[in-house]
Order: structure tokens, then C-alpha cells, then sequence
């Protein structure tokens, strides 16, 4: 047991302790009222506007309102690029609960196909959660409302009413215009614009529509409407209705641009239609094409497959990325070399077939030769020899020279997306590329557009609109009826009515191409065929056998013959020499003067080809369709177009194999000289003022 004294407490000691307790506590309750009535004070005054915007969030949804694009309109006010009002349904792919089901059941409302359901899987798969993924476009009343009234069980569905890109001509401006497409993760890195992830907006993704985005995108519209807790609707609070973005004005000419895309027909190449007053670049077709209206919603499987399987490579945009070898067409521009450094135009040599140079014999076209040639029956003849010879003794700097100076080999000051720019070659760029010195044979190679000669479709338009014109054309393509006129070359125009009457009798005398004769007694075309080689005889013979092997065909020309107004340059692929690009070059330009007649031509031969660009795409998909259905491989790439640009500059960019063979020029096959339309009793010139069609 232990023991102990107990303490005494008095009242006073208890009345003590409870003071200072009560005191604590009575301060430690003064301290929290103080910091709550600072909080409060702190949310209702200091975040006053924070949380009265938040509560008015909750109320109240702010959706942006995508802007219409500024239409591209042609040189005479027609649209090229439109937009037109439809009904959509997108997906929202951070809100969709289960895909699957979702899936299904668009499908079943939209009677989407397994291929189409396939698409918007590989779609959502690549989305990021921000980014719309578009289900269907252009929709009826009928299935819009289907959908619509069944959005409350869809979540992540979104049904709208918009304007939607729309391009009336579909593959015939494919590479001249572009597409636009939804912005990617990329383009929203670069911007952080809330516009980009708005479901309907889109962008500008190749051609025109890339290289103005800026211009054409507009200012978009909002609305602010009242919504439950569930985010069902009330009423509409505020509308800004949205800015159209500015309409851009070029030079082409819609109905021409389309007649020259689709009178390329099945072959694959380019038509360049240039006024020869202005340098407005009037139509610039490559073909095949791709439909930008397809595009816009993004590439599918079946597309996808079409365009790998396709070797006329339809993503590569031909006018500025394809490069060849011109062939012939270089003889007109090398004739005004050799009349600048002074060459007599009646000064001759004998074409046996061919001529030594060195220990190399280079062949004429015509193997049985031409016989006494002197310049002008070489240009109307395209003998080969007559080059070979004088050549050597003009030697290649002045022939380089005017090649430039006639736009071979140059950039050009165009709105467009890239270009490739070829090659004239001349001594010291073999040094520079090659480390080796300029060989003869380099000489007469090039003379006839062989050898390391490269350009670009319009690079001879371009060519054949400064030889016609005898002024420093640069090819536009922005309207501008104010501009200063293009100032002269320099020419000696002695000289140049000397070219220009060889050109005239290229069609319209005795030679290379009778058949391009234009069906209008009163309108003469000039003009120069050219083949351009693309393998060794050994190989093929340039006309048949597999469509690689087989030889471009080009023709330059321009018309009318004694006052030039329009210029032209065709490009056929593996052609088989000239004749399958003269023909072409006389229906486009029959088209500016006799429209009626040239869709009379164009229509026959459609009807024999499977249709329009268009028909024959469509059909074409039905097919590959039916073959492959949901087996078509996934499209490995987001831009295709893009992608085809950046191989087509990685091919520009790659050395030039070193050239050391004589070149073997195809024959031209000379055809009759009757035109393959009949002329009629009279057809009326254009005057300079009037506007082209």
C-alpha cells in the first residue's frame, strides 16, 4: 500500500483553471471564425467572378460555330471551290461510353457499309480524344432525324446542320486546288486554336486550300445556349452568326480546266494552258487525280488500296513535281540560241541518219535521214542531226543560256504548295555534280532535250508562251487585271518570225504532227512535238511492250500562229512518243474557240473510256469493293498527297545517273496531215481583250 499526501485544491485553483481553458478555447474559436469569415470573404469578393462563371457554365453551353471558307472562284466569277449546306453526324471520341454499340447503331440508322464501319474504327483508333472523327456528310432530312431524335442513348454522337466543303469538278482540280481535312494532333500542337477541335471545322490539307488556309479559314461564329444538368437543351440564349473567310480569284479558267483534265482521259500526264498577253496560267490539269470531296472526311481503306495499287501514281500533282526529259520540244528555243550567236539560218548539213561524234555514232529519228536540212526544216522535220552538228560548234553555255532564259530549270513565283525545278545542265554544273569535265557528247545529248535535261510541264508552257510572245511571261495564277505589262526578251523579231513559221509548218506544212491541225480554216497552231526516250533499245522500242518502258510523249505550241494569244504544253506518260500528246493539245486549244465541237469529241471518247474522271473513280471503288471489302489494307498514311510530295522532292533531289551513252531518238511517226476534225465554214478568233473561256 503506498502512502501519500493528497494535494489540497482550493475553489479558487478550480475557478483559475476553468478561466484560462475557457480562454483557450473561446480564442482558438475566435481564430476559426476569423478564417471562415476570411474565406467567405475570399470566395464572394476576391473569386467573385470564377465561381459566378462556373455556376453559369453549369447553366449555360458556349459551342463555336465553324466559319464557311472563302470560295475559290475562277477568272470569270464561276465557283471552284464552294461550300454547300447539309446535315453531318461526327464523333466525339472522348465521350463515347461504348464504341461498339455506338458503332452498330450508325451503321444501322446510316446503312453504312462493313468497309465504312471498318474506316471509322482505324479513324477512332488514330483520334485523339479531342478530335471529331466524321461519321457521315451530306445527309437526307430523314436520316439526320433518325439520328437526332436518338442522340439522348448515343453518347459522343454529335448530329448537325453545317456547310460542308464542295468542289463541283471533283478530280479535275484535285492538285490544283487541294482539300481540306480535319485538323490533326500536329496542326492543333501549333496553333492551341479551339477552333481546330470543333467537330465540322476543317482545314486546308494540300494544293491552294493549304497555301491560303490563313485567307480562306474566316472568323467563327458562337452560340450560347441554356441547358439542364443532363445537358438537354432549353432555349437558345445568343447567336454570333459566323465571318466567311475571304474568296480567292485565280486565273484559270473553270470550264477549261476541266475540258484538259478530262481529255487527258485514261493516260497519265498534264496539259498547261498559258494566255500569251498575260502569262495567266489558264488551266493546269495533272491526271489521274484523286476527288478532294472524298478526301475530305479522310482516306479509307478501299481509297487507300486504289491509290497504292495505281502506277500512274494519281497523288503526284505532274505540272510541278513531274520532271522529264522534254525531248524535241527544247529545238525551237535551241534554233534562237543558235540565231543570237549568230548562225545563218540558211547554213545546211546533209542528215544521212545519223552523225559521228567522236568514237560514238548519234542516230536521227528517221534513220533513212532527212537529206539537206537547213533550220527551219529542222524544227518542222525535228531532225536530230542538224542539232548534233551546229551544236558543237555553238558550244552549250548559249544554249543553256536561252533555255533559262525561256524558263527551263526555273522557279516560279506561285501560290503552290512545292516544285520541282529540273535541270539544264552546261559544263560547270557537270563539275559541280560530278567532279568531271564537260564531254561533246554531253553537248549533243542536250541539245535535244536528252542527256541530263529535265523539266516540268510548266516549264514548257512557260517556254513555248515566251517563244510565241517574244516577252518575259511569268505564269500567274491570282487574278490581277491591273498588271503591268510583261516586259520584251529582246528578241530579234526577225528571228523570231523565222522560229515561228518553222513551228507553223510543224502542223500545218510538212511536218512532225498534221494531226494537230485545228478544225478553224482562219486559226493556224504552231507548235513542236517532242518523245523523250526512257529506256534503251534493247530493252524496248519505246512504243509497245510494258506501259514503263515505253517513251513520253510531249508537244509545245500556241495559237493563233500570226498573233500568239494562248500557249500550251501536253505531257503524256509513257505515251509512246508525240502522237499521243499532239492530239490533246488540238482538242484543249480547239476548246477555247469552238467549244460545242470539242465536247462533241470529248464526249464520244468518254463514252468509250467508262464516263468522267469522276464515273470511271466511282467505278473503279465499286470494284475494289467488291474484290476486297474489309480485307484492304489500313491506309498507312494520315496525308497521302503530302507523303507523295515528299518522295517526289526526295526523288528531284537524288544525283542524276552519269550520262555517257549516245542518245537514241525515237522515230516521230509523221501522220497524215488531215485533221481529225472537220473545219467548219468559219470560226471567230478571240480578240486580245476578250476574256477566255
Amino acid at each position: 500500500m503506498i502512502s501519500g499526501k493528497i494535494p489540497h485544491v482550493s475553489s479558487g485553483t478550480l475557478q483559475n483553471s476553468f478561466d484560462r481553458r475557457t480562454l483557450v478555447v473561446a480564442g482558438l474559436q475566435a481564430g476559426v471564425g476569423v478564417l471562415l469569415a476570411a474565406r467567405m470573404a475570399w470566395i464572394s469578393l476576391a473569386q467573385n467572378e470564377k465561381y459566378t462563371l462556373a455556376s453559369e457554365s453549369n447553366r449555360v453551353n458556349l459551342t463555336l460555330i465553324p466559319p464557311r471558307r472563302g470560295a475559290i472562284l475562277d477568272r470569270n466569277g464561276a465557283p471552284i471551290a464552294s461550300n454547300r449546306a447539309d446535315f453531318r453526324v461526327d464523333l466525339v471520341p472522348d465521350r463515347l461510353t461504348d464504341p461498339d454499340r455506338t458503332l452498330a447503331e450508325l451503321g444501322r440508322l446510316l446503312k453504312l457499309s462493313d468497309v465504312r464501319i471498318k474506316d471509322l474504327r482505324d479513324k477512332l483508333d488514330k483520334a485523339h480524344g479531342f478530335q471529331p472523327v466524321e461519321v457521315a456528310a451530306g445527309l437526307d432530312w430523314d436520316s439526320f432525324a433518325a439520328i437526332s431524335v436518338r442522340l439522348p442513348d448515343l453518347p459522343g454522337v454529335l448530329a448537325q446542320r453545317s456547310f460542308s466543303r464542295w468542289y463541283p469538278t471533283g478530280p479535275s482540280v484535285g492538285h490544283l486546288i487541294g482539300y481540306v481535312g480535319p485538323a490533326s494532333a500536329e496542326d492543333y500542337e501549333k496553333e492551341r486554336n479551339p477552333l481546330l477541335i470543333t467537330p465540322g471545322f476543317k482545314i486546308g490539307k494540300d494544293g491552294l486550300e493549304k497555301r491560303f488556309e490563313q485567307n480562306l479559314r474566316g472568323t467563327p461564329g458562337a452560340r450560347r445556349v441554356e441547358v439542364t444538368a443532363s445537358g438537354k437543351v432549353v432555349r437558345d440564349l445568343e447567336m454570333r452568326e459566323d465571318i466567311p473567310g475571304q474568296p480567292l480569284r485565280l486565273t484559270i479558267s473553270a470550264p477549261l480546266q476541266d475540258y484538259a483534265a478530262r481529255r487527258l482521259g485514261p493516260e497519265s500526264g498534264a496539259v498547261v494552258v498559258m494566255d500569251c498577253l498575260t502569262g495567266d496560267i489558264l488551266a493546269m490539269a495533272s491526271m489521274p487525280s484523286y476527288d478532294p470531296n472524298s478526301f475530305s472526311d479522310g482516306i479509307g481503306r478501299i481509297e487507300w488500296k486504289m491509290l497504292s495499287d495505281d502506277d500512274h501514281v494519281p497523288l503526284r500533282n505532274k505540272v510541278l513535281r513531274g520532271l522529264y526529259p522534254p525531248g524535241s520540244t527544247v529545238k525551237p528555243g535551241v534554233a534562237m540560241a543558235f540565231l543570237e550567236a549568230g548562225l545563218d539560218p540558211e547554213a545546211t548539213v546533209n542528215c544521212a541518219g545519223g552523225l559521228r561524234v567522236g568514237n560514238r555514232v548519234f542516230g536521227c529519228w528517221n534513220r533513212r535521214g532527212h537529206g539537206t536540212v537547213n533550220m527551219a526544216k529542222a524544227i518542222y522535220q525535228s531532225c536530230d542531226v542538224y542539232f548534233y552538228h551546229f551544236a558543237q560548234q555553238i558550244g552549250m553555255y548559249p544554249i543553256a543560256s536561252m533555255m533559262r532564259r525561256l524558263g527551263m530549270g526555273q522557279k516560279f513565283d506561285l501560290p503552290v504548295v512545292a516544285q520541282s525545278y529540273g535541270t539544264v545542265p552546261d559544263p560547270a554544273w557537270k563539275q559541280r555534280k560530278y567532279d568531271k569535265p564537260w564531254a561533246v557528247f554531253d553537248t549533243v545529248n542536250a541539245t535535244i532535250g536528252q542527256g541530263y535535261m529535265l523539266s516540268n510541264p510548266l516549264q514548257q508552257a512557260v517556254m513555248a508562251a515566251r517563244i510565241a510572245s517574244g516577252r518575259l511571261l511569268q505564269p500567274r495564277l491570282l487574278l490581277d487585271r491591273k498588271a503591268p505589262e510583261a516586259p520584251s526578251m529582246g528578241f530579234s523579231q526577225e528571228h523570231l518570225d523565222y522560229v515561228h513559221k518553222a513551228m507553223s509548218d510543224v502542223v500545218n506544212g510538212p511536218g512532225t504532227a498534221g494531226r494537230a491541225r485545228l478544225p478553224m480554216p482562219d486559226v493556224l497552231l504552231a507548235g513542236k512535238t517532242g518523245t523523250a526516250q526512257v529506256v534503251g533499245l534493247h530493252i524496248s522500242d519505246g512504243k509497245s511492250g510494258p506501259w514503263k518502258y515505253r517513251d513520253h510523249g510531249h508537244f509545245i505550241c500556241y495559237a493563233p500562229f500570226d498573233k500568239p494569244r494562248y500557249a500550251c504544253a501536253v505531257v503524256v506518260e509513257h505515251g509512246g512518243g508525240s502522237a499521243a500528246a499532239y492530239p490533246i493539245a488540238r482538242d484543249v486549244m480547239t476548246y477555247l474557240y469552238d467549244p460545242a465541237k470539242a465536247m462533241e469529241v470529248l464526249l464520244g471518247m468518254e463514252a468509250g473510256w467508262g464516263g468522267t474522271p469522276q464515273e470511271r473513280l466511282n467505278a473503279k471503288y465499286r470494284a475494289y469493293e467488291t474484290r476486297f471489302g474489309t480485307s484492304a489494307p489500313r491506309p498507312t498514311e494520315d496525308d497521302p498527297v503530302a507523303s507523295a510530295d515528299a518522295r517526289a522532292e526526295a526523288a528531284s533531289a537524288r544525283p542524276l545517273p552519269e550520262q555517257t551513252d549516245a542518245a537514241s531518238p525515237r522515230p516521230e511517226d509523221p501522220a497524215p496531215a488531215a485533221a481529225t476534225l472537220a473545219a467548219p465554214a468559219s470560226a471567230p478568233s478571240p480578240s486580245a481583250s476578250e476574256a477566255p473561256r
